[in-house]
């Protein structure tokens, strides 16, 4: 969304917006139509919401929409994004979560089936669906995705403890509440959750990208003006042109692959891309204060 002189860039942004209307629309589908009716809880801090919901309603009898709880929740968490994230990635994730809440205030809660499992699955699937394209395509619907950034920019490490202790209690109030069986559903519908989101997008944290390219100065210049990455480049011939090429390597977090994928499109649009799953990185991978020392002194 930063050229919208250029059809391309045009063209993305677009691809953006359908994107972030999408994730809303299953992100609202999957609780109203799934979840919500039959007592599957989803995960993270949605769940949360969906959770303190349905305790409000069981023992206080007061109904609460979860639709507005999840937006409370979103807005310290958007006003963290905004300062230690970006605007761009924050403003985005916020509409989506916006978008979210809206809808599940207006469409009805209706059951398409009685069978929690089949809710989990189906619930999983389609809220799934709408989260791996969302980060995809460089956002994510908020909540938890914006603190796991926070973290991996601060502090380079993840959430993945303390998303299990979060699913944890998800799963297990749930099953106090309504009855143990419903732990399992639960789990059922976080597991498919985020089976989607790996398939989609990606379940590693760190994926390394190799970059054949003839034109590798101008790749790197371009790298450089999305991300604080080291690139390395290594020279290559094409087995079949025998034509000297090079190969950029470079380490990013799953939250810089749309960055890194936009920049060689605008720079190399003929270059080929692999990217591998990292599973571990020795050595220098910069976290958000880091990387902007780095940028104030331009030294890459």
């Amino acid at each position: 969304m930063k050229n919208f002189k250029s059809p391309v860039a045009w063209w993305e942004s677009l691809k953006i917006m359908i994107v972030l209307v999408f994730s809303a629309i299953t992100g609202a589908i999957s609780f109203n139509f799934f979840f919500i009716p039959t007592n599957v809880y989803a995960s993270g801090l949605n769940g949360f919401a969906q959770l303190f919901a349905g305790i409000t309603s069981e023992y206080l009898n007061i109904q609460l929409e979860t639709g507005l709880i999840i937006l409370l929740l979103n807005i310290p968490i958007a006003i963290l994004g905004w300062f230690k994230i970006g605007k761009t990635f924050t403003l985005l994730s916020f509409l989506s979560s916006f978008l979210v809440s809206i809808l599940m205030v207006v469409l009805p809660v209706i059951q398409l089936t009685p069978d929690p499992i089949m809710s989990a699955l189906f619930g999983g699937v389609i809220g799934g669906a709408g989260v791996g394209f969302a980060l995809k395509y460089g956002f994510s619907t908020g909540g938890m995705d914006i603190i796991a950034m926070v973290l991996a920019k601060t502090t380079g490490r993840t959430i993945g403890n303390l998303m299990m202790v979060m699913n944890a209690i998800i799963a297990i109030t749930a099953g106090a509440t309504f009855g143990w069986e419903y732990s399992f559903y639960t789990i059922l519908s976080i597991y498919a959750f985020t089976k989607v989101v790996d398939t989609i997008h990606t379940s590693h944290q760190k994926v390394t990208a190799m970059i054949v390219t003839t034109d590798p100065d101008t790749l790197v210049e371009a790298i450089h003006k999305e991300l604080v990455r080291g690139v390395t480049v290594l020279p290559a011939t094409g087995g079949y042109s025998k034509t000297n090429r090079a190969v950029l390597m470079i380490v990013v977090s799953r939250y810089e692959i749309y960055s890194l994928e936009q920049a060689v499109k605008e720079a190399d649009a003929a270059a080929f891309v692999n990217f591998m799953q990292t599973n571990k990185v020795m050595g220098e991978f910069l976290n958000s204060e880091q990387q902007k020392e780095r940028r104030a002194s331009s030294v890459f």
